[in-house]
């Protein structure tokens, strides 16, 4: 992994190396002295040449990891795409630039005694931070749409929330050197464009959503950026007293209480008496609920985008009437008033705008019986608490100073689910000191607080279903009317939801997992490509991602045109039965199969799950139960069928069976269509006992082939195996290394690979099953998603086991790097 980071990164690297060690001799890891700030970095006092000396060295250790993790992902990326040379052009020109530009603004701001700006003259700052903000937004020149205004937004966000938050001279430059490389990416851009001049992708829905998410998510972290620092110094830190107030200090209680401000000083004893936790949960709490409403908007949800909307306009108008207050002192300046305290004013009135311009796009409505439920438990949860808090702190009410009556503590109840920063804003009436009276006192809005940002929560991620039986009746007269893919007929099964062209002749299935539209085979009907686009802007609406799973070649190619990315995911292996018949060598193991299965009196027999006698049943049941208690896992599903799976409709089972009616094994066979007529046949369960006829699937399988052959079937699907493929001989890229990894660790616990190679005997054509899906940012969801719908039961000991396999499979692999698979 490193030699390959050196041999595609050699510039990045190397700066990395001489960054770190130039760090550790000078001591500046653990934090820069104020010395070797002096000398090296850049400020307003400092020689021309240090602009570049700055580069080298960082102001501390988390300085240091920061801009690391920086370059790390963004410089290889642009050694890839520029070239090191003209990387290494790029971030100096932005560090330079952005260094002087920011510089400008400090000498600027002082001569118009900005006080911000003012307390910068004369700092000095370091850090290649500056140039590492500037080659990544020159970068996003160069990427796909999508990820160029991801990228673009999170890190102009990024920097401007810095700037205006902590406020230091190195988060300024920062911000301009950001400026710097957009202005160098434009420019580069320009210059390597055709003459015709960019094409603009128009955003989609969904990316709109995301934008607007990310931007309400920035206003909530600013103010928590502002507290957490130790020295906030931005113009906007002040603004953290309205988002999240922190508990005041212990100094500050003093001075306080030292004056006449006797009211005051109660409040800030009772704040500070608060314990870490709840205080720092209470205090969070406006931006805690900013970022579950940007959650909200993310998947579309209506109910988010009228609270954000309140919470902002709410907040200008608390701003706009601070204003007004703080104009009335003579002293107060214009330009301080108009910054400090406008520029706040004007976020929330900008995202009021935003969300107003782009309130099409969140038309998401929960259903009315989930509005309801939200709101009872809501309801029941403060009617609790608030039963809890009075009738139990009556009955310690010897633990609170002074001691107060069942109408104090009533009286006092509303103030239990304020933030302790705004209890200034109402008469305190006693303190908690004991145990259970302290639990009472600061816990009751901690806990309702916790619980309703959970339901809201829980309201943004939850989907319901909507297909009927009615919709899956019709899904299933197309997949007989117009066949499709060999897992057609797994479109059928329960837990799958319907989505239909307009013309109703073209149907989608798929389940939603954790906000992943995940589908089942490939479209059935005839307008697969305007079915898939038409899913994909049904999804967006819903605020779901589409995944299409195990669908084929031709579909692959289709969802190309819409720029959408494929990896291989599974191996189908079919047989054709035109002309088949099990003479030649590579037919031996099956002849062999099919010999001992006779000589042991062994026999293949159909029959329908749903009308087998009773002791057939029992020793299916037996069987697969066996089966899983020897995996210690439980069954998967999704593409893999189980005991339900039989009894569907059309499905077939083959038995191995000797002369005592002993089933020694047992497959399932799904009918793929064509026309309305059943011209092939799909191998799904698979089940043999342990102890029985050994060569019992070989048996089952060339049976099959035989007697469909006779019956006048084109061709049996051995159906795909998950995580296994054949080599092509193509170079596979990172995402199909990562599946090829992942199968070979799942190996000792599902024998996929195993599998694979147990149907070559069969001598069958390979046909690669794909994923396709529109976004790679979605890829570990994705991954979640999949993973939940195979294994949609897995409790803790059964993942536990699961996770010890796979890491016992992985120190296998690296104890003995030589061996293949």
């Amino acid at each position: 992994m490193i030699a390959r980071l050196f041999r595609t990164a050699p510039l990045t690297c190397a700066f990395l190396i001489v960054f770190w060690t130039a760090g550790a001799l000078s001591g500046a890891i653990g934090g820069a002295s104020d010395e070797l700030l002096t000398q090296t970095g850049f400020g307003t006092g400092s020689p021309w040449w240090t602009v570049l000396t700055s580069a080298l060295w960082s102001i501390d250790l988390l300085g240091y990891v920061a801009t690391t993790v920086l370059l790390a992902v963004t410089g290889p990326l642009a050694e890839r795409e520029f070239g090191a040379l003209r990387t290494a052009a790029i971030f100096l020109t932005t560090h330079v630039l952005g260094s002087f530009l920011g510089l400008c603004l400090v000498l600027v701001g002082g001569d118009l005694h900005w006080g911000w700006l003012e307390s910068l003259v004369g700092e000095s700052a370091a850090g290649p931070s500056i140039g590492g903000v500037g080659l990544t937004l020159a970068l996003t020149f160069r990427m796909p749409p999508l990820w160029r205004r991801r990228v673009r937004l999170m890190m102009i966000l990024s920097v401007l929330v810095l700037t205006l938050y902590s406020g230091w001279l190195e988060d300024l430059l920062r911000l301009s050197g950001g400026v710097a490389g957009l202005v160098v990416g434009a420019a580069l851009s320009e210059s390597n464009s055709p003459k015709s001049g960019p094409v603009h992708k128009a955003r989609s829905l969904q990316e709109t959503r995301v934008l607007v998410a990310l931007l309400l998510a920035a206003s909530a972290l600013g103010p928590v950026v502002s507290m957490m620092s130790p020295y906030p110094n931005g113009p906007l830190w002040w603004f953290a007293d309205v988002v999240a107030v922190a508990q005041p200090s212990q100094d500050d209680v003093d001075a306080i209480c030292g004056s006449d401000a006797v009211e005051l000083c109660r409040t800030m004893v009772v704040q500070l008496s608060y314990g870490r936790f709840p205080a720092l949960v209470m205090s969070l709490l406006p931006a805690l609920l900013l970022l579950v409403l940007a959650e909200g908007l993310r998947r579309g949800r209506r109910f988010a985008w009228r609270a954000a909307l309140v919470f902002n306009v709410a907040f200008a108008a608390f701003i706009g009437s601070y204003v007004v207050y703080v104009a009335q002192f003579p002293d107060a300046s214009v330009l301080e008033l108009a910054v400090s305290f406008g520029v706040p004013m004007l976020a929330p009135l900008a995202i009021t705008v935003v969300l107003l311009l782009t309130r099409k796009y969140f038309d998401v409505r929960l259903p009315r019986h989930a509005v309801v439920r939200f709101w009872r438990f809501t309801a029941i949860s403060v009617a609790s608490l608030s039963a809890l808090y009075v009738f139990g702190g009556y009955l310690v009410r010897d633990q609170f100073t002074p001691e107060p009556g069942f109408g104090a503590l009533l009286a006092d109840l509303p103030t239990r689910f304020l933030p302790p920063g705004y209890l200034d804003l109402v008469p305190l009436r006693f303190s908690a000191e004991g145990l259970a009276g302290t639990l009472l006192f600061e816990y009751t809005g901690v806990v309702f607080w916790l619980i309703v940002l959970a339901g809201l929560l829980m309201a943004s991620w939850r989907t319901w279903p909507s297909s009927c039986e009615k919709e899956a009746a019709h899904a299933r007269e197309l997949m007989r009317r117009h066949g499709g893919s060999s897992l057609s007929y797994m479109t059928t099964w329960r837990g799958n939801q319907y989505w239909f062209t307009p013309d109703g002749e073209t149907a989608i299935a798929y389940r939603v997992v954790a906000t992943i539209a995940l589908t089942v085979g490939d479209p059935i009907g005839p307008a697969r490509l305007d079915a898939v686009r038409g899913f994909a802007e049904f999804c967006a609406r819903n605020g779901w991602t589409p995944c299409l799973y195990s669908v084929g070649a031709e579909t692959r190619a289709a969802v190309e045109e819409l720029g959408w990315s494929a990896v291989q995911v599974a191996e189908d292996t079919v047989i054709e039965l035109d002309e088949l018949s099990f003479t030649g060598k590579k037919w031996q193991d099956v002849r062999t199969a099919l010999n001992k299965a006779a000589k042991a009196g062994i026999t293949a027999e159909w029959c329908t799950y749903a009308d087998a006698p009773y002791a057939i049943t029992d020793q299916i049941r037996s069987i697969s139960a066996e089966w899983v208690a020897d995996k210690g896992l439980p069954e998967m599903g999704f593409t893999l069928g189980g005991l339900e799976e039989l009894t569907g409709d059309g499905v077939r089972c083959l038995l191995a069976v000797d002369g005592d009616r002993t089933v020694h094994g047992i497959t399932s066979w799904l009918p793929v269509y064509a026309d309305g007529e059943v011209v092939g046949w799909t191998l799904d369960f698979m089940r043999r006992r342990s102890h029985g006829f050994r060569g019992s699937m070989e048996f089952l399988i060339a049976s099959a082939a035989q007697q469909l052959q006779a019956e006048g079937a084109r061709f049996l699907s051995l159906s795909g195996a998950p995580l296994a493929r054949l080599d092509r001989g193509e170079r596979p890229r990172a995402l199909q290394r990562v599946l090829d990894f992942t199968g070979q660790v799942l190996e000792p616990v599902y024998g996929f690979r195993s599998l694979f190679a147990f149907k070559a005997k069969f001598q069958p054509t390979y046909q690669p099953m794909f994923m396709a899906y529109p976004d790679s940012a979605a890829l570990p969801r994705i991954a979640n998603a999949v993973s939940r719908a195979y294994l949609p039961h897995l409790n803790a000991r059964q993942g536990l086991r699961l996770a010890t396999k796979m890491i016992i499979r992985t120190r296998e692999r690296v104890a003995t790097p030589g061996r293949t698979h």
